[in-house]
């Protein structure tokens, strides 16, 4: 008897509530200023957000200094540092800040530990635009980690005054492991009042998790550049299930199938719901069309965009 294909689709996934709100930014922006609308950086980290609000009429520039003098700009979720800040007022653009709340509480907290004379360990990938503008809240005082070889090979006294955040977006079990080393080296050690991962990358981590022991294959919808997509699939691989970061349907494999009854799929934090379907379209004509929801829990959480977007009374 041939055994039965299907998928066991992971809940929650995709868009947590500072995606939602930094999209919203730019449309209510665009309803309320017309085009073009800058955008610095992309929104967020999806190749499909981007496109698809570029074709409404956003801009995305590399800097605040690309932006025309007076005009809109949308800083994007990832934060931004406050020379960037600084840089804008002097250009004095129109800034719409669609920074994720979460990472601002993570700046808020870097000054905070800055401001009591703490050297900041801060857990993240150097090249991330998060954590460019979390450094840049306390850069003469902050030190990058990124590994736990490198929390280990640390060059400073066991008693230095101490503080350590994270990238929003990391894994946790990662993170934990490089924060279990730096508690074991240094003796004043402080952290954040909260864990900094996300509820929602957390979230995701742990749907990957609760699937991947009954797959033989997990798919990760999200794009190449997306911190926490890539965190994903770094935690079914973990777990000894192969898996593969599915940016769209035109990168998914065939082949990846062979041998594999049951999929598990998901989707990162800044990935959309057309790309899911789309996938699981795909793998419907490969003969998955049996879909079992495993939830692992709800999300509730809202962010509302900036108030002068939601007011009544027009811009002239």
């Amino acid at each position: 008897m041939p055994s039965r294909k299907k998928i066991i689709l992971a809940e929650p996934r995709g868009f947590c509530a500072g995606v939602r709100r930094a999209i919203s930014i730019i449309e209510l922006a665009l309803e309320r200023y017309g085009s073009p609308v800058y955008v610095r950086k992309e929104i967020v980290h999806n190749h499909y957000v981007v496109r698809l609000l570029k074709q409404q009429g956003a801009i995305f520039v590399d800097s605040e200094s690309e932006v025309p003098e007076g005009e809109v700009c949308v800083f994007s979720a990832h934060g931004v540092s406050p020379e960037v800040r600084r840089k804008s007022e002097e250009r004095k653009l129109d800034v719409l800040d669609a920074t994720c709340p979460l990472v601002s509480k993570v700046h808020q907290e870097a000054v905070r530990f800055a401001r009591d004379e703490r050297t900041l360990l801060l857990i993240g990938h150097a090249e991330h635009e998060e954590v460019e503008g979390t450094y840049g809240h306390a850069p003469d005082r902050t030190i990058i980690v990124e590994t736990e070889q490198e929390a280990e090979e640390l060059d400073v006294p066991a008693d230095t005054p101490l503080a350590y955040l994270t990238q929003t977006t990391l894994s946790v079990d990662e993170t934990s492991g490089i924060i279990d080393v730096l508690r074991r080296r240094f003796t004043d050690l402080r952290g954040p009042s909260t864990d900094d991962i996300c509820y929602a990358s957390q979230n995701r981590q742990e749907g990957v998790k609760a699937v991947a022991p009954r797959s033989e294959l997990v798919l990760v919808v999200g794009s190449r550049n997306s911190s926490n997509s890539i965190r994903m699939v770094e935690v079914a691989r973990g777990m000894g299930t192969a898996a593969h970061l599915v940016p769209d349907v035109g990168e998914f494999s065939a082949s990846w199938l062979d041998g594999v009854d049951t999929v598990g799929v998901s989707a990162g934090a800044s990935a959309p719901d057309v790309l899911v379907e789309e996938l699981l379209q795909t793998l419907a004509e490969h003969g998955y069309a049996e879909v079992e929801l495993e939830r692992v829990t709800e999300e509730n959480t809202v962010f509302s965009p900036p108030s002068k977007l939601i007011s009544t009374t027009p811009t002239t």
